[in-house]
């Protein structure tokens, strides 16, 4: 064996051992049922377009949106918050074309982990350092932004009175069972209620928009017309944040804006998951391209959107806007719901205030989905225990899932902390190891281009293509990594403990698992003419075909059904 071989595992044995290992992620292998050591099932592909859409829809706009756009108005203004989400926003569009480049060319249920493991660090035998910290990165993101949007979900809970009257620990603990027994149904049962879910969602949205235009242009009981008022002074359109520590209106007012990126990150962060259903997606490289080209745009729309109509109806120096700063705040600090009190509509509040709840359980739940299927997914791999990648009849893997749903349990932080303290402890860890699975996929994306162009393939010859290619992917990345780095400068204005850990600990804990493990193992980066670009192709193509025959001898579906299918 040559010392490229023995380095990256090049053998013709040790593809074809790959290849059996992919062959069996895509097709149920009969033998492995008698084998008493081996999972009860795999994982099923049970999800549509339409689903899968939804699915990213429901884990990406939630509380970013409808509960932490309020800080960043108070701190960037309405300009600020605009151009904050808007630059973020091609960020994200960015790392998520980049995505559905690599998982059209080759789906699995490793999700972007696994295209770390393939196009950027794949070393001796079955270790690959970069998706062991990558997947686990990933895991811990999770495993804290399913308590944080329950901790929301207690918040929008508290706005009524009959809320209040049932102590906060009690409506967490339901909160936690009922999104853990949606999970258990099955990933079609799943899937459905989780279209419903995010559905319900999107018209509320649209709601929301159209009302505050309404609002904006004078339809409200006190027939004010607001323009832009609040983008004039005494407002003004950029905010001042940390005016009285700088000292400097002009560093004050491009503080406020930095803050609203990482508002905007967390915000975005979740439109990635669409990556980790590719194990679980009918015809995943049709499914897959379209899902992301739909959810960029209904993102696009619903937060940039949104925020901009917020900075029209909500003025930035609202004193009961949600921020962390105050001991105990509830729903009625949702911009939403502060511009319906401020123009004095009655009874919409309510209304909107279950649907913000909505809102918050189909965001936890599709996170929790996420978390139990990137456990699983490490398990696969030899990342995590074997426990965790077993699955029940239902296609569940239920030892992961118990795993996500206990950790849940953080969300009884609140009980010794506010509410909207914990929100903010959440928030910086969630979109610090969310902002490094950015930096990784950005990574992953530019290797496998390399990759393409070394070995003389080209993109031209992929089932989708990304486009803005290389810039899009280095753009992301340089943006994602300064973003990263300079998201906590508020913790030193003055310097302050609890928010500085929760702001920078994920890079170390990412540094320790990815430089400890490959320390450990003596593991090397591969360079772009040993990348395997072809293991496992086949199977992935056979299954494609196999599922079109299928479809094609299925009755033909109605207009009505194919638009159903395509929402």
């Amino acid at each position: 064996m040559s010392d490229d071989e023995k380095q990256y595992g090049k053998t013709s044995d040790t593809a074809s051992v790959e290849l059996a290992s992919v062959d069996n992620e895509y097709y149920h292998d009969p033998n492995e049922l008698n084998d008493p050591t081996s999972v009860d099932h795999s994982l099923h592909r049970g999800l549509t377009a339409r689903q899968i859409s939804m699915i990213a829809l429901g884990g990406a706009v939630g509380t970013g949106l409808i509960i932490g756009s309020g800080t960043a108005l108070t701190r960037g203004g309405p300009l600020g918050l605009f151009l904050g989400y808007l630059y973020v926003g091609a960020v994200c569009w960015m790392v998520m074309v980049g995505l559905g480049e690599m998982s059209a060319y080759l789906p699995h249920s490793k999700g972007f982990a696994g295209y770390a493991t393939r196009f950027v660090d794949p070393a001796l035998g079955t270790f690959y350092p970069y998706c062991f910290a990558l997947g686990w990165n990933y895991l811990l993101k999770y495993l804290i932004v399913t308590p944080n949007n329950i901790n929301a979900a207690g918040v929008v809970i508290s706005y009524w009175s009959g809320g209040r009257k049932v102590p906060l620990e009690a409506w967490m603990v339901i909160f936690i069972v009922f999104i853990a027994v949606i999970n258990l149904l099955g990933v079609r049962v799943f899937g459905e209620l989780e279209f419903w879910f995010s559905s319900i969602k999107v018209v509320t949205l649209i709601g929301l928009l159209i009302m505050g235009i309404v609002i904006d242009l004078g339809g409200n009981p006190h027939h004010d017309r607001l323009g832009f008022r609040y983008w004039k002074k005494p407002y003004g359109p950029m905010g001042h944040y940390k005016l009285d520590i700088v000292k400097d209106e002009s560093l004050s007012i491009f503080l406020g804006f930095w803050a609203t990126l990482t508002n905007a990150l967390f915000a975005y962060i979740g439109t990635e998951l669409v990556g980790v259903t590719a194990g679980e997606a009918q015809n995943p490289r049709r499914n897959i391209p379209i899902a992301i080209r739909r959810t960029f745009f209904r993102i696009l729309i619903f937060y940039v959107g949104g925020v901009f109509v917020i900075g029209l109806i909500v003025p930035s120096t609202n004193k009961t806007l949600f921020t962390a700063t105050k001991a105990k705040t509830g729903a009625a600090a949702s911009p939403f719901v502060v511009a319906i009190t401020l123009v004095g509509i009655r009874v919409l509040n309510h209304i909107i205030n279950a649907a913000i709840l909505s809102f918050v359980l189909s965001a936890a739940n599709s996170d929790l989905y996420i978390g139990s299927r990137t456990l699983y997914g490490l398990a696969v791999e030899g990342k995590a225990p074997a426990i965790f990648s077993r699955v029940n009849r239902n296609g569940v893997p239920w030892p992961a899932l118990t795993l996500c749903t206990l950790f849940c349990c953080l969300v009884f932080l609140n009980v010794s902390a506010s509410s909207a303290k914990v929100f903010t402890w959440f928030v910086n860890l969630v979109s610090t190891f969310g902002a490094i699975t950015w930096i990784c996929i950005s990574a992953s994306h530019i290797a496998f281009m390399k990759a393409l162009r070394v070995q003389g393939k080209s993109r031209d010859e992929l089932p989708y293509k990304a486009p803005f290619q290389p810039y899009g992917s280095w753009f992301a990345l340089i943006s994602t990594i300064i973003i990263l780095i300079f998201k906590g400068f508020d913790t030193f204005m003055p310097f302050t403990k609890d928010t500085f850990v929760t702001s920078y600990i994920g890079l170390p804990v990412f540094g320790l698992l990815y430089f400890g493990y490959k320390f450990y193992y003596k593991t090397k980066a591969i360079p772009s003419s040993k990348v395997d670009l072809v293991t496992g192709l086949k199977a992935i193509d056979d299954a494609e075909k196999e599922f079109l025959d299928e479809e094609k001898g299925q009755t033909p579906k109605g207009w009505l059904a194919r638009a159903w299918d395509n929402i």
